[in-house]
């Protein structure tokens, strides 16, 4: 696999995860959250992973503390779509999360039997630096 389809497959699993994870607004509060991010922040739903310090005061502002419930559903759909067992990791912020997400998927080997394991690993890693 290239890298070029690592990237975009990479970045499908994570909108998925944004949207799965949202999914606790309902679809109608999902909706109306995706409109108010494009009209008061300037943030399209597909620039989410592109800007999450963004997203992350975006909510903040919108939601206050619950922000945070709706920042850890993200991270535990992305978890649950990469086969991993969530591990909370209470000074990791989200914007932290994508990035050792993203670059422990850069770093796993394309053609690894043991992709999980790897990955697992790299994101243990990074959370302890």
């Amino acid at each position: 696999m290239q890298k070029t389809e690592v990237k975009k497959d990479l970045d499908k699993l994570l909108e998925e995860a944004v949207d799965e994870g949202l999914n606790v607004l309902g679809n109608s509060g999902k909706q109306m959250l995706f409109f108010h991010l494009e009209k008061s922040f300037s943030l399209k739903k597909n620039e989410i992973l592109k800007k999450p310090e963004t997203f992350t005061v975006a909510i903040e502002e919108i939601f206050g503390a619950g922000a945070l419930v709706l920042e850890r559903l993200i991270i535990k759909s992305v978890y649950s779509k990469l086969g991993l067992k969530y591990q909370e990791k209470k000074e990791c912020t989200f914007s932290d999360f994508l990035r050792d997400v993203t670059v422990a998927l850069e770093q796993c080997s394309q053609d690894s039997k043991n992709l999980k394991e790897e990955l697992d690993e790299s994101l243990r890693l990074h959370a302890e630096t």
